[in-house]
């Protein structure tokens, strides 16, 4: 169980994770030697994953948002295992869930434009082992778009 403190280094290195140790610690209000070993013993056990910049789309020329239903031919491990190395391979995919209900994978994917899509979806997903059809929502506004994790 994470305690108050801990706590608070991880809901601020999620707003900002290239802050200093220094800057860090008086935010949490620990010395910067403690604080550093909070966040050494954060990294071990787990908690914390990576860091990572995020990027606008927009300036890197993928500002089309899509979610994309995947139904698969067949519902069995190899299929599944297949599928899975498949689109983990395209870097259009920006997240893949297995999920429960009328179909069997939510893909998130960025892309240029619709006409970049149509050639993602023909040359990639699409292709992939076990794909039978798909199901495409284009996004026309991001509402929120956050990586951070409610921390209570």
């Amino acid at each position: 169980m994470l305690d108050k403190i801990s706590k608070r280094i991880l809901a601020e290195l999620q707003i900002d994770g290239r802050m200093s140790n220094v800057e860090l610690a008086a935010r949490v209000r620990l010395s910067p030697a403690a604080c550093l070993e909070r966040v050494r013993k954060l990294q071990e056990a787990g908690y914390i994953l990576s860091y990572t910049a995020q990027l606008n789309p927009h300036m890197l020329d993928v500002a089309l948002l899509v979610f994309i239903e995947v139904v698969l031919d067949r519902t069995t491990p190899d299929v599944f295992e297949s599928f899975k190395r498949g689109v983990k391979a395209v870097p259009e995919v920006l997240e893949c869930h297995m999920v429960a209900g009328g179909f069997d994978y939510l893909v998130k994917a960025r892309v240029k434009d619709m006409n970049a899509y149509r050639q993602f979806l023909g040359k990639s997903l699409l292709q992939l082992n076990g794909v039978r059809e798909t199901h495409t929502y284009a996004v026309m506004e991001e509402v929120k778009n956050t990586t951070s994790l409610p921390i209570h």
